[in-house]
C-alpha cells in the first residue's frame, strides 16, 4: 500500500489512477459474499451447540429413566437393591462412555479442516491446538474415561469397530432386551428406553453430518481470492480518493487502507475458522465441558459422590 502511494506521488503515473466506483463495487459484492459465508458458518456453530443441549437434556432422561424403571415391579425374583444399583449403574456408566467416544470421534480431522491442509496453514492449526485447543487436555482421556466406564470384555470389543459409538448405544439395547426378558422392565419401559436410545442416534447423526459434510467448497474457498483481489485493488482506488483531499491526502490513504483491508480480512477469518465446529480449535462447542457435566450429572443420580471437576477454562478457552 505504501509502494502503490509513493509510486503515485513521485512517478505521478496516470494509470495509476482507478477511479474509487469500481473499487467500491467490488468491495460491496465481496461484504455480501463473506457476509453470507459467515452466516452459514454460524448456522453450523449454532446447529452443533443445540444438539449438544439435546445430548444433555436426553441424557438427564435416560439417567432419571433407567433409574426409575428398571425395578422389581415385573419380576417374581426379588432383586437386591445393590443388584439393581448396579444394573443401573451399568447402564448409564456406558452411556458416558459413549458421550466421551462420540466427542472423539468428531474430533477425528476431515481432509477440509485447516490442520489437513496446507503446510503453513497446517502448521499453524497445530500450533493453535496445542495453545488455545484440544492440546490442552491429555489425548489419553477419552481412552482413560473408556476404560473406566465400560467393563474391559466391552472395551476390548467395542473398541474394534469402525464407529464405536454407534455401537455402544447397540450394546445398550441388546441389555435393555436381556433385562426385558428378565422381567426387570415391561414391554412399556423397554419401548420407552428404546426411544430415548433412538434420541441418541439422531443426536449423534446429526453431529456426524455437521463433521463430515463441509460448508460448500465454493463458499469456503473463493470468498479469500475475492477478499485477496479486492485488497490488492484497495490502495489504488484509495489512493485516488484522497489525493484530492489535498497535498498530504495521499498519504492518510495508506492508515485507511491497512484498516480497510485488516477488517475484510478479519471478516474471512472468522468465517473460515467457525465453520468446522469439531475441530479441535478454541472455536469448537465445548465436547469435553458438556460429557464432565452429563457424567457428573448422571453419577449424582447414581447416589455417588467422589466425583471429577467440571473443566475449567485454560489460557480462557473452555474445551
Amino acid at each position: 500500500m505504501m509502494f502503490v502511494t509513493i509510486v503515485h506521488e513521485f512517478f505521478h503515473f496516470s494509470w495509476f489512477n482507478i477511479p474509487w466506483l469500481p473499487v467500491s463495487i467490488i468491495g460491496t459484492a465481496v461484504a455480501f459474499y463473506v457476509g453470507f459465508k459467515n452466516n452459514q458458518a454460524y448456522d453450523r456453530l449454532w446447529e452443533a451447540r443445540k444438539i449438544w443441549g439435546a445430548i444433555i437434556n436426553s441424557s438427564r432422561a435416560w439417567g432419571a429413566t433407567v433409574k426409575n424403571f428398571v425395578g422389581n415391579q415385573f419380576t417374581d425374583k426379588n432383586y437386591s437393591d445393590t443388584e439393581l444399583h448396579a444394573i443401573h449403574q451399568k447402564l448409564m456408566y456406558r452411556h458416558i462412555a459413549w458421550l466421551y467416544t462420540l466427542r472423539n470421534q468428531l474430533l477425528i480431522p476431515t481432509s477440509w479442516e485447516h490442520v489437513s491442509q496446507s503446510k503453513h496453514i497446517a502448521n499453524h492449526a497445530k500450533n493453535m491446538m496445542e495453545r488455545i485447543g484440544v492440546g490442552l487436555f491429555k489425548d489419553h482421556i477419552t481412552e482413560e474415561e473408556l476404560k473406566f466406564f465400560l467393563p474391559e470384555d466391552e472395551y476390548e470389543r467395542l473398541i474394534n469397530y469402525k464407529n464405536t459409538a454407534t455401537q455402544i448405544i447397540d450394546q445398550q439395547s441388546q441389555h435393555l432386551a436381556e433385562l426385558r426378558a428378565s422381567d426387570l422392565i415391561d414391554d412399556f419401559r423397554q419401548m420407552e428406553l428404546q426411544k430415548l436410545l433412538y434420541d441418541f442416534y439422531v443426536h449423534q447423526g446429526k453431529c456426524e453430518r455437521i463433521k463430515k459434510f463441509p460448508l460448500p467448497r465454493q463458499y469456503a474457498g473463493m470468498s479469500i481470492i475475492f477478499v485477496g483481489i479486492f485488497i490488492f485493488l484497495l490502495p489504488f482506488g484509495m489512493v485516488s480518493a484522497f489525493h484530492d483531499l489535498g497535498e498530504a491526502g495521499a498519504w492518510i490513504s495508506i492508515p485507511f487502507s491497512v484498516l480497510v483491508a485488516w477488517i475484510y480480512l478479519v471478516m474471512e477469518l472468522v468465517g473460515d475458522y467457525s465453520e468446522n465446529p469439531f475441530e479441535g480449535l478454541s472455536n469448537d462447542i465445548p465436547m469435553l465441558s458438556l460429557c464432565r457435566v452429563i457424567e457428573i450429572d448422571l453419577r449424582e443420580m447414581l447416589g455417588e459422590t467422589d466425583l471429577p471437576p467440571a473443566i475449567q477454562p485454560v489460557n480462557g478457552v473452555l474445551m
